[in-house]
């Protein structure tokens, strides 16, 4: 990096701190140079927590995703007409919840919804989305080769978006130096290596809906939900729907329209939870073995409303059901009828570089379980 670069990098800080909006491609090349390292990781964070501070435009969003899509992304393609859906969160919200989207993802796909997940692991929650997969036996550093064939066999498959068998260059690197939410929480989970036309997405904060909606409509999606769960009588909330409070999201349908709509969980015929409800346990072993309850129908009767309205949402989305109630309903009885526990146990099987490792360390967890309802 030169002195010569840096001077140039921060007449591009104080544009966006004076409020002045960046274009697709300066974005872009910004992003390329932080994730070339040319710059001093002084001025990465300084341009991070501008572009933040100013609130990012669907333009600079979209810039961003660009340059870590083409610069820092090991693709993988599918067949022509294999629809592709992903849940996840933008993180970085400021109430913590348990694992809700992977439980939601395993609801979805037991319903036969192929879930290509892009997911971190914790940065300022106990544990994340490659965190709480791995506890549970999934390989989260094999090759994205693998994940798609997990994918494709068990209808689901998770890209590990810190790991360099799936960022290669700087990805991992700068999201673990960063506590605050950015643009990177938003575009770097935009960048999924097998690029789905269909999502849900949460967001940190209410006013990121919109933005992110347009950026993933300019970037292809076909239809997509973004939505952001507020808690009531408090100003904190969720990047996944909410039982604690209103959802508000933003739908994009197929012809291109953008809808937005709220809901509360008692219209859905949901109970209306304290937050610390949701909240994950400390110990790692423990929150698993919450987590299994959860997609059995067990347990905390907040986790579990919480993992089947964020599961039925999938189901709307994709057109699988007509409301969301009847998605509801829906992943109620896979949940009664184990699909969503076997959907698991087949995903542990087939993003596996050991299989037999991982099925062990499923199996002693729900041995885990069983010891501690007969001592109950």
């Amino acid at each position: 990096m030169t002195s010569e670069a840096n001077k140039e990098f921060g007449s591009i800080i104080t544009k966006i701190m004076t409020g002045e909006d960046l274009s697709r491609e300066e974005t872009k090349h910004s992003f390329y140079q932080i994730l070339n390292d040319e710059i001093s990781q002084m001025q990465q964070g300084a341009f991070l927590s501008a572009l933040t501070a100013k609130g990012e435009t669907k333009e600079e969003i979209a810039g961003a995703w660009e340059a870590i899509y083409d610069l820092d992304t090991n693709k993988v393609f599918f067949e022509d007409g294999t629809k592709l859906v992903e849940n996840c969160g933008t993180g970085m919200d400021t109430l913590k919840t348990f694992n809700i989207s992977t439980a939601a993802s395993l609801g979805a796909a037991s319903a036969g919804i192929k879930m290509a997940r892009h997911g971190a692991r914790a940065i300022s929650s106990n544990c994340g989305t490659v965190d709480i997969a791995e506890a549970l036996g999934v390989d989260v550093e094999c090759d994205t080769d693998l994940v798609k064939k997990s994918i494709i066999k068990s209808n689901i498959g998770l890209f590990n978006g810190m790991s360099q068998t799936v960022h290669p260059r700087a990805l991992g690197r700068i999201l673990s130096q960063i506590f605050f939410g950015t643009t990177l929480n938003i575009s770097g989970s935009l960048a999924n290596p097998a690029q789905p036309n269909y999502a849900v997405r949460g967001v940190y904060k209410k006013e990121m809906i919109l933005p992110v909606i347009n950026v993933m409509k300019e970037i292809g999606y076909k239809q997509a939900l973004v939505l952001f769960g507020a808690v009531r009588g408090s100003e904190k909330g969720m990047d996944e729907a909410s039982v604690c409070g209103t959802t508000y999201c933003a739908e994009l349908d197929n012809d291109g329209t953008i809808r937005e709509f709220s809901f509360e969980p008692e219209e859905l015929g949901l109970g209306i939870y304290d937050p610390i409800e949701l909240e994950p346990l400390a110990n790692k072993q423990e929150e698993s073995k919450q987590f299994l309850q959860t997609i059995q129908g067990k347990g905390n009767r907040a986790r579990i409303d919480a993992f089947m309205l964020n599961a039925a949402l999938i189901l709307y989305l994709k057109k699988k059901v007509s409301t969301i109630e009847d998605g509801i309903k829906t992943i109620k009885m896979l949940t009664e009828e184990k699909a969503v526990l076997k959907t698991l146990e087949k995903w542990v099987q087939c993003q596996n570089s050991d299989p037999k490792k991982g099925l062990k360390r499923l199996n002693s967890l729900l041995n885990d379980l069983d010891k501690d309802k007969n001592h109950d």
